[in-house]
């Protein structure tokens, strides 16, 4: 028998949502891609760029046709208009890969939550192909960044001799009695969050340095000196026990004054990250065995929270916070009705 053919599925808010903040994510990056690939300098730097620059075209391009099919409105999200070719370069191509890198990890991070949640034919097929297409992104920007010498890598552990289980409830101690070394998980979080605070204190530099409005300069300045104090706790963590930290790109911003992006997108931009900072923090939290660090993360996940309010308050002050799909307000429409 013929497989019968899915019916015309209506989109969940799930998928409605992912595709939403695909959406302008994307129309973001495009953005920031272009003005990168106008200044770059780098051959493997700019081969990398048109490929990324690709990809969220294609993305734009894919969610606006599954919203036409559903006559969805489609985001306004962001346009030549936010992005200034002619502004000189405020990035280095090294730092450039360091941004890709970071953002390819998120994107991969964003698709996969997504993609459980996408019965829909059309919109499983397009997130497997995003997930794809980034983990090829992620793929190249690893062999060149190990071959310039400017890639990461994570700490090494000793290999074990043998399997050993955990004898005392005492290895979970923390705030008393001795604290056992972290766990290769412990380290992966604390690892992946210092690496992106580096990376983030960096661009926020950058766009603190640009920004034309007092209150946009003061929010992004704002956030760098918490990345920058996050990094710090990060950073002091693994010192502890005697693991390195990630290496810094701090000298990797130049001296323009010239904005290459909108206060609009900018500001945009760095909220996203600090909200997707909280989900990072939040995904580590759950890997750690040792309480001392548990209040830590708790500490750090509230003052991202309240910076990233911050944020929204300047967005809808300037009136550049786009509203995302949203649940029928019942109450106002039977408010509106005895009206």
């Amino acid at each position: 028998m013929e497989k019968e053919a899915q019916p015309n599925l209506r989109l969940t808010a799930t998928e409605l949502g992912a595709l939403w903040s695909g959406y302008m994510d994307d129309s973001m990056a495009i953005c920031v891609l272009k003005h990168f690939l106008s200044k770059a300098e780098d051959e493997d730097v700019i081969s990398i760029l048109n490929f990324a620059l690709e990809l969220s075209q294609k993305h734009v391009d894919e969610i606006a046709e599954i919203f036409k099919k559903e006559n969805q409105p489609i985001p306004h999200g962001f346009t030549d208009n936010d992005v200034n070719l002619d502004a000189p370069r405020l990035f280095s191509d090294t730092f450039v890969l360091v941004y890709l890198h970071n953002m390819g990890r998120l994107g991969l991070t964003q698709y996969g939550a997504a993609l459980p949640f996408a019965p829909r034919d059309d919109v499983l097929h397009y997130f497997k192909k995003c997930i794809a297409s980034s983990a090829e992104l992620t793929e190249k920007l690893a062999k060149v960044m190990l071959e310039k010498g400017i890639y990461s890598r994570s700490p090494y552990v000793p290999t074990p001799q043998s399997v050993t289980f955990i004898e005392r409830q005492s290895y979970m101690n923390g705030w008393l009695g001795k604290q056992h070394p972290l766990t290769a998980m412990e380290i992966t979080g604390l690892f992946l969050c210092q690496q992106t605070n580096s990376f983030l204190k960096v661009l926020l530099s950058g766009y603190a340095q640009v920004a034309q409005d007092d209150g946009v300069r003061k929010y992004l300045q704002e956030g760098k000196e918490i990345a920058s104090k996050h990094t710090e706790v990060f950073s002091g963590v693994l010192k502890d026990d005697e693991l390195p930290s990630p290496r810094t790109w701090d000298s990797e911003v130049t001296e323009s004054i010239t904005p290459p992006f909108s206060d609009k997108l900018m500001m945009f931009h760095s909220r996203a990250l600090s909200v997707g900072g909280i989900a990072s923090y939040g995904a580590s939290m759950s890997t750690l065995s040792r309480h001392d660090l548990m209040p830590t993360f708790a500490r750090l996940i509230a003052e991202l929270g309240k910076y990233g309010n911050k944020g929204a308050e300047i967005m809808i002050k300037h009136k550049w916070q786009e509203e995302p799909p949203r649940a029928a307000d019942r109450n106002r429409i039977i408010k509106d009705r005895k009206n």
